[in-house]
């Protein structure tokens, strides 16, 4: 492996450190597979959630993207991108800020499960003059939200909404449990069969569907077929984490985000290194704990992005980190001022900590990037 370049120990530690050449890797399989696979992806920028990243993720301001907050659809449409799909549930008194983009020529879509969200929606259109793109939202997986796909508030909640109604979005969450290859391709085609069932019931109906969402990360990388599916969603497969490579979507070498910390000291009784980067650096998010192997709060790794085997962040405290060294480390192997890397269990839960990240062009140089923040 490559040494780290010089300028990555003159930041001030900790901080989120983007790796470019694997995050470009990353973006171009996943693009093209879904593609050759017959679909398109409709990208989450929810992970990164920077205006530099989505220069990577889209091929253009008119492509369709997903953002997980307004704020991210606020600051993505000032930039110019056109296509957006805030893919959480609305809630009405939101319906203001949709309403202000899309008379700003923003094609942002709403997502929605329930008659009273849809009422909203309808009522707000009357009152306001205004026209909405609405997804329903289905549920493919008993994972969190959504509608049965046979179940007849469907139809009720289309009819309601008339010409308000673009499309149905469904998100495999479950797939996060699986870490099996075939378990994966079974929650894929679960997850197609399902808006597959739901809009054959709707235009059964006579109502139209003109388009057919579905993903996550997982069965974006293990669906076999998209041909009859209009998009295909996908967020953290930009930088992966931990949790992914659990789950078996990649490898540690896949892994394009890391927190950059110090050595700032030693307990020489319990063999412990003591560094700068606590859960406001990592987060609190203990995605592995209940998978195969348990990574603590991040897997450690030389400067140089190489692993450590065995050796993860155990506990933390607010600004401290605790790596409980096993037989095969010494203490004097990392001096007080070492620097070391942490994968993370989660990806997006990480980057929240960072308003700005540091970036490892492919070049070996340096650039930073700034978060957008807030809901």
């Amino acid at each position: 492996m490559k040494s780290a370049p010089d300028w990555i120990a003159h930041p001030d530690t900790p901080y989120l450190l983007i790796d470019e050449a694997k995050l470009k890797s990353n973006i171009n399989y996943l693009k093209q597979r879904v593609e050759s696979l017959g679909s398109h992806l409709r990208p989450h920028l929810k992970t990164l959630r920077t205006l530099e990243a989505a220069e990577y993720l889209l091929d253009s301001k008119s492509a369709p993207a997903t953002v997980s907050t307004l704020a991210e659809a606020e600051a993505y449409a000032k930039a110019g991108y056109t296509d957006l799909l805030y893919a959480v549930g609305i809630a009405p008194a939101k319906l203001k800020r949709v309403a202000a983009l899309r008379q700003q020529g923003i094609n942002l879509h709403i997502l929605l499960d329930n008659i009273t969200q849809a009422q909203a929606v309808v009522d707000y259109a009357a009152e306001f003059g205004q026209d909405f793109s609405v997804f329903i939202e289905i549920d493919s997986d008993d994972h969190r939200g959504g509608i049965k796909p046979s179940d007849s508030k469907l139809l009720t909640i289309a009819k309601t909404l008339g010409e308000h109604f673009t499309g149905l979005m469904t998100h495999a969450g479950g797939s996060y449990a699986c870490n099996t290859e075939q378990g994966l391709k079974n929650f894929a085609k679960q997850e197609c069969d399902a808006v597959r069932i739901a809009r054959n019931n709707l235009e059964t109906a006579g109502i139209h569907c003109a388009i057919t969402s579905v993903g996550s990360t997982p069965t974006a990388h293990f669906g076999e077929d998209f041909s009859d599916i209009s998009e295909v969603r996908a967020g953290v497969y930009t930088t992966f984490d931990l949790v992914m490579k659990n789950i078996g979507v990649c490898d540690f070498s896949h892994i394009a985000m890391s927190v950059v910390t110090t050595v700032i000291g030693h307990n020489k009784k319990k063999n412990w290194l003591l560094i700068d980067s606590g859960w406001m650096a990592l987060s609190r998010d203990r995605g592995t704990a209940g998978q195969n192997r348990d990574f603590g709060y991040g897997q450690v790794c030389k400067i140089d992005g190489s692993v450590l085997d065995g050796l993860c962040v155990n506990s933390t405290s607010q600004e401290h980190g605790v790596i409980e060294l096993s037989d095969a480390y010494q203490l004097e192997d990392f001096p007080v001022g070492h620097q070391l890397r942490i994968m993370p269990n989660h990806a997006c839960a990480t980057a929240a900590m960072h308003p700005v990240y540091h970036v490892l062009m492919s070049d070996g140089s340096h650039n930073t990037w700034q978060r957008i923040t807030g809901w």
